[in-house]
């Protein structure tokens, strides 16, 4: 290596590509990989041609013909014309790049949101992990947490390979650390839900609360979680420490025995690969009673099916029996063992995924997100680093998540010319009269806030927002409540 050289990341630790010897775990879905990689060649495809199609615009706006030609341009590269505002003027005063860039990047994300339905069906028609599974493991309601990063966007349909559905939900917060009265809100609609025959199936079921961290094995003191100062101790029992409280929050106020279970999911985002922490039989949690899924892909390649999944049962039942530290009382319970066993079997596929389509570490083992997303999420569009996601009912609640969205953008935009796209989304129910404007007018509050806390993005135009509202009973999308007005005017 040449001095002042980068050192090359370092392999995969679960297998390396060499050849006449490919990393093809018994238990990986490849079919299910494949589905996958093509979806995410896909969008991205869609963001990457925003930049080549700018560049080529920028080289050409002195053309007599720049309007039509443009429109001509984008309409073969992006699918979509351009605003002509933004256009023609071009000559004079140059091209706003910021404002199309932006403008470029909602109309992607709404067409991949329109999209969502034809690229993702086969991928759910592919996915074991569905409602009727977390059924069986006898929970009616799935709700995780993950750190906002992007990097974990891709959390539920790649890394755990959840088909997406009405038992799932995902509220991302940056560093896990979710808001727990807002938890116990939701708690308590879901249960009155399961109390009235709302849940099918869901009489004796219970509910599950995931937290997810994050960690990089490459660049652990830089690349970890920014919430945290990527100290990895700080993330695991922050994570922690809020799933506990929820639990003693939920026993207090309702009766001991009340609160739902719990787990806590680390995420290796160089690789993919996740930690799972074990409950004990009293469903209490230790920093240091786990199983890692690259560990268990490692030691049962070239297995057959039933000896791998063996050993994957062994791996937990040996961090159940542990000693010191990671000690726990007892036996994790059946129903989330069961639910642990398939998670880590599902990874293992994410894990060949990664050594297949991405040369078994990810290029960009930090951001590279095209846009934030505060509010609520979109189930529509989940990949990873596509997206910055706070979730957040008022600026002033989410304003740590807030803040560490915009640290990143002003590294990765900002610090380059272009500015901060901010999707502001809120769902709303068709079935409650005069919800969806009232999802329109949270929409501009947030927008309205948004703006004030970082006026001075604003004033420069560095700072584009785009507001949409999605019903969760009917077939309305990200739909956009303004158009462009803020982005086209001056």
């Amino acid at each position: 290596m040449l001095p002042g050289q980068a050192a090359p990341p370092p392999p995969n630790p679960a297998c390396v590509v060499v050849p006449d010897e490919p990393c093809e775990h018994t238990l990986a879905d490849r079919e299910l990989n494949r589905l996958l990689y093509g979806y995410e060649q896909g969008v991205r495809s869609r963001f990457t041609a925003i930049i080549d199609t700018l560049k080529t615009l920028s080289d050409c706006r002195h053309t007599l013909n720049f309007v039509d030609e443009a429109q001509r341009i984008a309409r073969e590269q992006l699918g979509y014309e351009l605003p002509v505002e933004l256009l023609e003027d071009s000559w004079i005063a140059g091209l706003d790049l910021r404002a199309l860039h932006a403008w470029c990047t909602f109309q992607t994300v709404k067409i991949c949101v329109d999209r969502a339905k034809i690229d993702q069906k086969p991928l759910c028609e592919r996915s074991l992990l569905d409602s009727g599974f977390i059924q069986s493991c006898g929970y009616h309601t799935v709700d995780i947490s993950p750190c906002a990063d992007g990097r974990l966007q891709g959390l539920v349909p790649f890394i755990l390979r959840l088909a997406p559905n009405d038992a799932v939900f995902v509220k991302a917060y940056a560093g896990a650390l979710f808001d727990i009265e807002d938890d116990i809100r939701d708690w308590t609609q879901r249960e009155l839900h399961r109390l009235t025959g709302g849940i099918p199936g869901g009489e004796d079921a219970n509910y599950l609360k995931i937290a997810v961290y994050h960690y990089s094995t490459s660049n652990p003191n830089h690349e970890g979680c920014a919430a945290h100062g990527s100290n990895d101790r700080v993330a695991v029992e922050s994570a922690l420490a809020r799933l506990n409280e929820l639990r003693a929050a939920i026993d207090n106020s309702f009766g001991l025995g009340a609160a739902p279970d719990i787990l806590l999911i680390g995420v290796d985002t160089d690789i993919d690969a996740i930690r799972v922490h074990l409950p004990d039989a009293d469903g209490n949690i230790s920093p240091h009673r786990y199983v890692e899924s690259v560990q268990i892909y490692h030691d049962t390649l070239g297995m057959n099916p039933a000896e791998a999944r063996a050993h994957i049962g062994a791996a937990i039942a040996e961090a159940e029996r542990a000693e010191g530290w990671a000690r726990g009382a007892g036996e994790i319970p059946e129903g989330i063992r069961r639910l642990v066993l398939h998670l880590l079997e599902a990874n293992l596929s994410q894990i060949e995924y990664v050594i297949q389509h991405h040369e078994g570490r990810y290029k960009v083992i930090g951001h590279n997100e095209r846009f934030i997303c505060v509010g609520e999420a979109m189930s529509e569009l989940q990949l990873r680093n596509k997206f910055y996601f706070a979730h957040l009912d008022t600026v002033e609640e989410g304003a740590n998540d807030m803040d560490v969205g915009i640290r990143i953008f002003s590294g990765l935009n900002v610090r380059h010319g272009l500015g901060v796209p901010v999707l502001i989304h809120f769902h709303y129910s068709s079935r409650v009269p005069g919800a969806r404007e009232r999802a329109m007018a949270r929409c501009k509050r947030v927008k309205e806030a948004v703006q004030a806390r970082y006026d001075q993005l604003h004033r420069n135009r560095q700072l584009f927002c785009q507001m949409a509202v999605s019903d969760i009973h009917g077939s309305e999308r990200c739909s956009f409540v303004d158009e462009e007005p803020e982005i086209v005017g001056h």
